[in-house]
């Protein structure tokens, strides 16, 4: 069975980092596209961060303060949250696109998120 796990997440104040990992288990043949998105009570969703191979893109209200990498010999994609603000709180999920086994077919999975208090 294919899961996603996200972890990091955390109460810290302005100004703090957190990094969130989101780490993919199972018959994976091979990730392709990643996102990080977010929901604060009462708000959309928005995709924060995208990794596809090489390439990145950000949500404009977090570029120069998030990074999204990734470690393909351990699964697993990151998100580095600096300079925190009030307003990054929200829960955070990742949602992959993975090529699993036996079938070779991609499938788009979820992870449970992972809450992100900023306090001011």
């Amino acid at each position: 069975q294919v899961q996603l796990v996200e972890s990091g997440g955390g109460l810290v104040q302005a100004g703090g980092s957190l990094r969130l990992s989101c780490a993919a288990s199972g018959s994976i043949f091979k990730i392709n596209r990643v996102a990080w998105y977010r929901q604060a009570p009462g708000k959309q969703r928005d995709l924060v961060a995208i990794i596809l191979g090489d390439s990145t893109n950000y949500l404009d209200s977090v570029k120069g303060r998030f990074t999204i990498s990734r470690d393909n010999a351990k699964n697993t994609v990151y998100l580095q949250m600096n300079s925190l603000k009030p307003e990054d709180t929200a829960v955070y999920r990742c949602n992959a696109n993975m090529v699993t086994m036996p079938s070779m077919n991609e499938y788009s999975y979820w992870g449970q998120g992972t809450q992100v208090t900023v306090s001011s």
